[in-house]
């Protein structure tokens, strides 16, 4: 054998230029990127909402000389209201953690990345349950397998379904009973991928293609089919195992799917599906709610990162949206 060994002239160290971790990109999740964000300077309070059947009815009629106009009024209801729940985590950089630490580990910037991915997940599993569940919406429709019934539709991976058509009378519904026209669809994962895989989608889109080129189903390319501004995928994921256990990993939006008309906005007498109002009046809070912070805990000999968020998802308008529960199988 020759001598020296491998072993003899190198210790295996830790590389300093790369190490694996898998942290969601932010752009991964949609709970701000759906209805306007409204930085609010107390944790509570009301709004006025403005019934829109007044505003709606022909009660204009013709004037004889000398008499006087027609006239009506309009009902405002000012008892809605927000309150904004604060939500909070932590992780602790012991300082001899922190000094036996090798390179390129930075326990620091670890746990900010920590908790800023545990409030990214808390604030998407959130938006689901206040906006993505049905019987939340005025107009709710199930994917079924087989003959659709009442209420029902073809779930879209069926290539004999028909997403385009259920989405124009999705919205013809909701441009006759509200004047306003959805301009946002919200789509797990794998409704995406069902939708981009459908053969009608398909054949309308490979027309515009270039001659001998692939049809390629772009998210900008459906939004256009389907005449809405936007189309937003939930490719969030979260580990619902308890620590210890292994992995179970799924996407937080599953098979769902929401038609919306969302302000591009905010604003004084603005219809809007829904908004999340900010507690930026908190101590330190940005527009969004939110803070981190870093303090001692001196009785631990650790430094503690902490992320602190304080807002409410608020379904303003049920009318507004066409949610569609179970859409692909």
């Amino acid at each position: 054998m020759a001598q020296p060994t491998r072993g003899d002239v190198h210790v295996n160290k830790p590389l300093t230029n790369i190490s694996i971790a898998f942290m969601q990109a932010a752009s991964n999740f949609v709970s701000d990127t759906v209805f306007p964000n409204i930085p609010v300077p107390n944790v509570s309070d009301r709004y006025y909402t403005y019934d829109r059947g007044y505003f709606n009815r022909d009660e204009m009629q013709e004037r004889a000389p000398g008499t006087e106009s027609a006239g009506s009024g309009y009902a405002v209801d000012n008892t809605p209201t927000y309150y904004c729940k604060v939500y909070a985590f932590h992780h602790d950089v012991p300082d001899q953690v922190r000094s036996n630490a090798d390179s390129p580990v930075q326990p620091d910037r670890d746990a900010t990345n920590l908790v800023s991915q545990k409030a990214l997940i808390k604030r998407e599993k959130l938006w689901v349950a206040r906006y993505f569940q049905p019987a939340l919406w005025t107009f709710d429709v199930d994917g079924v397998v087989g003959v659709p019934g009442a209420g029902q539709v073809l779930q879209w991976n069926d290539a004999s379904s028909t997403p385009i058509e259920d989405i124009a009378a999705a919205m013809d519904l909701m441009l006759e009973e509200t004047g306003f026209l959805p301009n946002k669809l919200i789509v797990g994962r794998q409704v995406w991928t069902a939708l981009k895989n459908h053969p009608d989608i398909i054949d309308r889109v490979k027309y515009g293609q270039t001659p001998g080129g692939t049809a390629k189903i772009s998210l900008q390319a459906l939004a256009d089919l389907f005449e809405v501004q936007q189309i937003v995928v939930m490719n969030a994921i979260e580990n619902t195992a308890k620590e210890g256990a292994a992995n179970n990993h799924a996407f937080i939006g599953g098979k769902k799917a929401l038609l919306v008309y969302a302000a591009p906005s905010p604003g004084l007498q603005v219809p809007t599906a829904g908004y999340t109002f900010s507690w930026s009046g908190f101590l330190g809070a940005g527009a969004m709610g939110g803070r981190i912070k870093k303090f001692r805990m001196e009785e631990l000999e650790s430094d503690r990162v902490e992320i602190q968020m304080a807002f409410d998802q608020k379904l303003v308008s049920a009318d507004l949206g066409y949610f569609f529960d179970t859409i692909v199988a």
